[in-house]
């Protein structure tokens, strides 16, 4: 081989690896700016989520489910009005993300998943399928919630107790016989807007009010809802 031809293979074996070199260095920038792009994508796609909350409340001379009197029809009647508020703060990322405090079959088959959100508030989801379909969430404020989902009428209870069951409705506006002795004298005061007097031997005991949303109320062990369509049922 001539002198010129070895210089020609060393200047090309020296272009090789210089060429190596750049690629191996290209590949750790490509890798770094890979990861941090990963990062910046997994905490811009974290994000928080709260359930629509469905309240409602009964008012003053029904006993609570704490076993409390409430104060009776002579010193006023206390209305509790059911909000469309969405459910905040640690509390409801509690709700979202700890484990219930127990489950319970209801009347259709269908499953609640009570949580325990502290200061006499409770969080119910429905699950059907595998699905959530309807939350219902306490106020913490004496007032108990309720839901009418499709013929099956739901209450939760500010100490966290489900009760729920079908049939007995009554379409208001008018006046119904209630069980347990109750009489419900329902009225329309809006657009999807209801409100239910329920009345005992001792006159006006405690009144429901829907805003676009139902309400419930645990009336001594009688169980009622209003739905924000003006149907009433009751369940002892």
């Amino acid at each position: 081989m001539s002198s010129s031809a070895t210089v020609r293979t060393a200047r090309r074996r020296t272009l090789r690896i210089a060429a190596a070199t750049l690629v191996a260095a290209a590949g750790l920038t490509l890798t770094a700016c890979s990861g941090s792009d990963a990062a910046g994508t997994k905490s811009a796609g974290h994000t928080n989520s709260a359930a629509a909350k469905a309240t409602a409340g009964g008012g003053s001379g029904v006993q609570s489910s704490d076993g409390k009197e409430r104060p009776d029809a002579k010193s006023g009647t206390k209305s509790i009005v059911a909000t469309d508020k969405q459910s905040g703060g640690a509390q409801s990322a509690r709700a979202t993300t700890a484990s219930p405090v127990r489950t319970q079959t209801l009347v259709d088959g269908s499953t609640a998943k009570i949580y325990d959100l502290g200061s006499q508030r409770y969080r119910a989801e429905i699950v059907s399928d595998g699905s959530v379909v309807a939350t219902m969430e306490t106020t913490g404020q004496d007032a108990d919630a309720g839901l009418d989902a499709n013929g099956m009428y739901v209450v939760l209870t500010m100490g966290g107790e489900v009760h729920s069951w079908m049939g007995g409705e009554h379409q208001g506006p008018g006046t119904f016989k209630l069980a347990g002795g109750w009489t419900a004298k329902v009225t329309k005061v809006g657009e999807l807007r209801y409100r239910a007097q329920i009345i005992g031997h001792d006159g006006v005991a405690a009144t429901l009010e829907t805003k676009g949303h139902d309400a419930g109320v645990d009336a001594n062990g009688v169980y009622i809802v209003l739905s924000a369509g003006g149907v009433i049922s009751a369940h002892a």
